[in-house]
């Protein structure tokens, strides 16, 4: 195992943003894992474990080791009648992960078409779109103690799931190594049509009877015809989270504003309020700032137009939440990961 000095991060995070790592290693195994962490030299660096590096913004170098996780494979581990036990390697990306579920016609996860990054990540965050979160399907977890180098068990209940949130983002943040999960899918699928332009997409495709295969492809055609591909500019998805406000506040901006959206929240006596539709009403949708700007189709998508620091998109992102927090009293948090 080789550890790297001043390594730059631009090709590992998906907003092409030019920081550096002081210190950079590769994990494949849970062995070099272990090995790796038994190196007490390294205790008093800081440690950032990266994945896809999908969901964070660096506002600077990385003054400490950047950790990437590459242990990759999937797995059926247990079946029954009714359910499917599959487990994925932290390394392996998500998609594949659906895109598996899918041609086996196991349900749960169809509905998480596309979205990027890798399946380590995914309970740290608790990734969730049209209407499902990983929370729906996680079983369990294996991660790696990085004080005690020694393996551990998390149960749903461990993992302290929220709205995209979970133990591993707060109290346990870069405590942990997450080595693989476990999702519980269904052989006899219930299907989750209601969310957004699902139904619609299906009925646009001709789709009558939705399968996983037919609601996994609309999710995708969705999210392609909405979301700018990383790949071509530079991006972390949603930037913010749809905040959820009093149920009283918001009969108070529907009276001002009567085309306000509203969802289903997490939180009792509260509503959903899209942040995007927020973010548009502020004039900000399709505006260019600099090098960085929020997205012409998705005003919650903040992306780099090829040149920015991430100092400038932070400052973007500050602009946005205060003038949000001016016009509707509602403060926007951050989805993305800030380093």
């Amino acid at each position: 195992m080789l550890l790297q000095v001043n390594i730059p991060l631009q090709s590992l995070n998906t907003f092409g943003i030019n920081a550096f790592a002081k210190y950079f290693v590769e994990i494949n195994t849970i062995e070099s894992a272990q090995e790796f962490f038994a190196e007490k030299k390294f205790d008093t660096e800081k440690k950032l474990i990266l994945g896809g590096g999908s969901n964070i913004l660096f506002t600077k170098d990385y003054d400490g080791i950047v950790i990437k996780n590459n242990i990759i494979g999937i797995e059926k581990i247990q079946e029954d009648e009714s359910h499917v036990l599959l487990k994925a390697n932290a390394g392996s990306t998500w998609h594949q992960l659906v895109l598996h579920a899918v041609a086996n016609n196991w349900g749960g996860v169809e509905n998480l078409s596309l979205i990027p990054g890798l399946c380590g990540a995914a309970p740290m965050q608790n990734i969730g779109a049209y209407g499902v979160e990983l929370k729906d399907v996680f079983e369990s977890l294996e991660a790696l103690n990085i004080e005690t180098n020694q393996i551990q068990t998390f149960t749903h209940a461990d993992c302290e799931f929220g709205y995209r949130e979970s133990v591993f983002k707060n109290k346990l943040k870069n405590q942990f190594l997450i080595l693989s999960i476990t999702l519980k899918l269904n052989k006899k699928p219930i299907y989750n049509t209601s969310y957004g332009a699902i139904q619609t997409t299906l009925e646009y495709m001709g789709i009558i009877e939705p399968t996983v295969k037919s609601i996994s492809d609309a999710v995708i055609q969705i999210r392609s015809s909405k979301l700018p591909n990383p790949a071509e500019l530079g991006n972390a998805g949603s930037f913010f989270k749809n905040p959820e406000i009093p149920i009283g506040q918001y009969e108070k901006l529907q009276l001002q504003y009567p085309l306000l959206p509203n969802y289903k929240g997490s939180i009792p006596n509260h509503l959903k309020v899209p942040a995007g539709w927020l973010i548009e009403q502020c004039g900000w949708k399709g505006k260019v700032v600099g090098n960085t700007g929020s997205h012409k189709f998705q005003a919650l998508v903040l992306v780099n137009y090829g040149n920015a620091t991430g100092a400038e998109i932070y400052k973007l992102a500050q602009d946005i939440i205060a003038s949000v927090k001016d016009k509707f009293d509602i403060v926007l948090k951050a989805e993305v990961n800030l380093e």
